[in-house]
This record gives C-alpha cells, structure tokens and sequence, in this order.
C-alpha cells in the first residue's frame, strides 16, 4: 500500500467518523424542526440540546481534518472539487456557521420571539448543510468534477439525479441516526415516553431511507453508470452488509434493543461510505484521474502521516474521554438533566 493509499483511508476514516457523529448532530437539528410547538417539543428539544451540548463542536474537528487531508494530501483535487463546488460547499459552510451560532444564542436568550428565530435557524440549518455536502458526494462520485480548475459546470455538477439522491441520503442517514441514538439517551434520563416517540421515528426513516436506497439503484444505473457499476461490482459485499445491518437496526429496535441498534445503524452507515471509496477506487476523481496522480509528492505525504499519528494519539483519547465522562454522567444522574 502506497503513502497515498494510507493518507486517503485516514481520510475516509475522518469522513465516516463525521458521518455517524457529525450526521447525528445534524439529525438532532432535523427533530428540533419537527418537535412541534414550543410547549409540546419542549421535552424533545431539552433531549436534543442535553444530547448533542457536549460534543458539537467537537464532532466538526472531523470535518476539518477531511478538509485538511485532502487540501494536503490531495491538492490538484482539492483544487478541482473547490473550484467546481464552490455553490454548494459555500452553502454547506454558511449552514454551519448559522447552526452553530443559533444553537448557542437559543439557550442565552429569553425572549420567545429570539427563542423561536434561533430554533429555526439551528432546525432548518441542520437540514440544509447536509443535504448540500451529499450533493457535492454526489458530483465526486458521478464524475462531474474534472480535473483542473473550475473546468465543471458550477451548477450541474451538484444540481443532477446522483447529488439530489445523494443530499436526499445524507438527510435521511442523518435524522435516522439521531433517532436511534437518542432511543438510547431518553431511556437513560427515564424518559420512557420520549422513547418510545423516538423509537417509532426510527423505524419509519429506516424503513423510507432502505426504500430511497433501493430507488436509488435505477438513478444510479441511469446517471452514474460507473458508480453502479462499483457499488455492484468490488463493492457489493459492503452493500450487503450495509442492507443486513439496516434490516438488524430495525428488528432491535423494535425489540427496544437500543445499545445493539446504535451499533448495527452504524455500521449499515459505515458500509455504505466505504463501499462507496470501494467502488469508485483507485479514481479519486472519476473518470480517469487516479489516486496516485492526484498525490502529493512523498515529501509531504510521509510528514503528514506521521502528524496524522501524534494527532491521533492526542485527540482520540481526549474524544473518547469526554464522550464516556458526558455517558457516565448520565447514567449517575438521579436529578434533572440540568443536575447531570
């Protein structure tokens, strides 16, 4: 395995850490949206901010590294992608920024007015910034970013049936994932009506997002034959996992089996992002450009690797501490959320 394959599958791993910890966040932001009125979602919304408060911000440092990464490792496709996406991912980023601010501002606040504008803005920024990064996964892998500078159309290179699948996806994958997690948070805080709630929200976006996926089939082989071909190719022991895992989440969950769901949900996710750089590899860039002439020279592939390995035996424990520290503090709790 080459410098360059190593530095793309740390990538790739960044990419799906921020899919299954970044997704749930947003997907909180998705169920703040649709909580209801101000007293009725009061109790989801207080689930939602309690769950995703500690780590938010932490969960967007795997969205730098990806970026990072690529801009490092990869430089003539960064440039590509940039200058091709630059619609989508300056949406993408304004969403952020928005959802981020909104979230903060709406628990510093008293006014109901403020609270319902900064509610609104954290929901609905939630919903838009990941389907605006699907669609640019859906230019990368449709091939609709060539190599060099701004040579794609900045405007059907994300607006096409692959990106619309694919944004639709990244929003379905993401509310999906913040509905199987908070199952597993509400029941811990004792709140046993709130999960149930969130176990029924589970099941019927598993169940839309397993028939989305099988629709998604024919607009693939339409529009992005090379991609089907892939996916159905090398690929295909990974979508087979993803579909088994899928169909394993629903069964738990309605077993309210909802530790083994967490688990089962991501790897149906985690099968799906890998099956992908399975299918379109050794292209990074498809149609033609491959991953070893996108690379940067060795000279700057070998020192990253070895940031990437300090960086990873710094942060990585530092993340898992905080996330098991936020966990046990949960489960001591005997008092209001407020108290843990």
């Amino acid at each position: 395995m080459s410098a360059a394959d190593l530095v793309l599958a740390a990538m790739w791993v960044g990419l799906t850490a921020y899919a299954l910890f970044g997704g749930a966040d947003f997907g909180g932001g998705w169920w703040d949206l649709l909580a209801g009125g101000a007293e009725k979602g009061a109790p989801q919304r207080k689930l939602i901010e309690h769950s995703i408060g500690p780590v938010w911000e932490a969960n967007h440092v795997w969205l730098i590294f990806v970026l990072v990464t690529l801009w490092t490792g990869f430089p003539t496709a960064f440039a590509a992608i940039m200058s091709t996406l630059y619609v989508p991912l300056t949406l993408a980023a304004f969403g952020v920024i928005l959802r981020g601010s909104a979230f903060a501002f709406r628990k510093s606040v008293s006014e109901v007015s403020l609270k319902r504008l900064f509610g609104a803005t954290f929901a609905l920024s939630s919903v838009l910034t990941p389907f605006f990064l699907g669609t640019v996964a859906g230019a990368v892998a449709s091939g609709r970013v060539p190599p060099g500078n701004a040579r794609g159309d900045a405007v059907t290179s994300w607006l096409n049936p692959t990106s619309v699948l694919g944004g639709t996806m990244a929003v379905g994958v993401c509310a999906y994932l913040a509905a199987v997690y908070l199952c597993a948070d509400s029941r811990r805080d004792g709140e046993t009506e709130l999960a149930e709630g969130f176990r029924r929200r589970a099941i019927v976006t598993g169940a839309v997002l397993g028939a989305l996926t099988l629709a998604g089939v024919a607009v693939l082989n339409a529009d992005a034959p090379k991609l089907f071909d892939g996916l159905t190719g090398r690929a295909l022991p990974l979508m087979v996992v993803s579909a088994l895992a899928g169909v394993a989440s629903l069964v738990l969950l309605t077993r309210r089996d909802y530790t083994y769901a967490r688990v089962t949900s991501a790897i149906a996710v985690t099968a799906v992002i890998w099956g992908w750089g399975v299918g379109q590899y050794p292209y990074l860039l498809e149609p033609s450009f491959t991953v070893d002439e996108a690379a940067a020279s060795n000279a700057a592939l070998t020192p990253l690797l070895i940031t990437m390995g300090v960086a990873a035996a710094l942060v990585g424990p530092s993340l898992a501490l905080l996330i098991a520290m936020f966990q046990r503090a949960e489960r001591g709790n005997t008092g209001s959320r407020e108290d843990a």
